[in-house]
């Protein structure tokens, strides 16, 4: 009689330490950041770790700046490694900038993505707010000027409309860079849906569906974009202990410092969740990432690490993760695989 409760065979620590060889994070906030949210590790730091792990090569995201730049950096100071990066279009940039989205694909190594926001879209900037005598308010309505500065710059991709002039050169940009991948960002399920389905009208190529939207989606609609030949990104970090804490990740005004992403707690079913997703969804459609930087959490070479352990103690397979943390990247980044890889294959 199977049981399945029983733990794996074969799980151990130095197994989790050896898959991270030849392993890819395309989630990475390392260094500079702004005074109330420091980072655990700067981008050399990040680097040099992750090389002498073993991994192949990790992905910079920033909230501030185009992190194409800090990869041209990195890339001619750490040897025998790569590092990547691109551009998250939050309010820093205006929101919805074609002109920051041209000048990001010409600029240090070129951005190897382009992000529909993080904390800059509506959807994620609408649901912060504080407890005010118990009751949650939002911070558009306990400060005007949030509404003026940030929420009414905030991206929204339209659910029935055409794409205005702005959405569309991007897309058209995009579209004409093939090595660049869309990221949806942190937008709203139906957004995503229709972000995913503008791709395809436009000739994008490769789109990743970000885990700020993997997690409130259901998995019909996970299995929409995953057949759509999108890649579903799993972070660790929305599913850790620290996502209910205050960082004040992107606001400079200490006034603003919100809840993440609502007053939501972690999602239901944590890391487990993430398993039985990966399970229906098939490895093939996944990305492992860890979205690590942030001075509550370990480094992110550690971050990956235990993301492995605990896919392998809830019973994802070696192959499996190998997929979802060296193969699916490789092909997001454009990557020959590795020789050793070749000849497994």
């Amino acid at each position: 009689m199977k049981q399945d409760h029983l733990l794996p065979p074969g799980r151990s620590f130095e197994l989790s330490r050896d898959l991270l060889k030849g392993a890819i994070d395309i989630h990475v906030h390392a260094g500079p950041h702004i005074f109330s949210s420091p980072r655990r590790v700067d981008p050399v730091e990040a680097a040099i770790e992750a090389r002498d792990a073993g991994m192949r090569a990790i992905v910079y995201m920033d909230v501030f700046e185009m992190s194409n730049g800090t990869s041209w950096i990195v890339n001619r100071v750490v040897k025998d490694f790569e590092t990547f990066g691109g551009l998250i279009m939050n309010t820093v940039y205006g929101g919805m900038n074609p002109r920051a989205v041209k000048t990001a694909l010409y600029y240090g190594t070129g951005a190897k993505y382009v992000s529909f926001g993080a904390h800059s879209t509506y959807f994620q900037a609408a649901r912060e707010g504080h407890l005010v005598d118990g009751e949650f308010v939002p911070l558009s309505e306990l400060y005007p000027e949030f509404k003026t500065q940030e929420l009414d710059r905030c991206i929204r991709i339209p659910l029935e409309d055409d794409p205005d002039p702005a959405l569309d050169e991007i897309l058209r940009l995009i579209a004409d860079h093939p090595l660049v991948y869309l990221n949806t960002g942190h937008i709203s399920v139906p957004e995503a849906l229709r972000l995913i389905e503008l791709a395809g009208q436009y000739g994008i190529k490769k789109v990743l569906v970000a885990s700020s939207v993997t997690k409130i989606a259901t998995m019909s609609e996970l299995r929409v974009m995953a057949e759509s030949g999108a890649f579903i990104e799993y972070t660790l970090a929305a599913y850790t202990h620290t996502t209910p804490i205050p960082k004040t990740h992107y606001y400079v005004e200490r006034e603003y410092m919100s809840i993440d992403e609502g007053m939501e707690t972690a999602p239901d079913g944590g890391v487990k969740k993430i398993a039985e997703q990966i399970r229906e969804l098939g490895a093939q459609h996944c990305i492992l990432a860890t979205d690590f930087g942030v001075y509550t959490l370990p480094s992110p070479v550690e971050g990956l690490r235990e993301f492995i352990a605990c896919m392998l103690d809830l019973g994802i397979s070696e192959e499996d993760l190998r997929t979802m943390i060296k193969t699916n990247p490789e092909r997001l980044l454009d990557l020959d695989p590795l020789p050793d890889e070749e000849d497994d294959g």
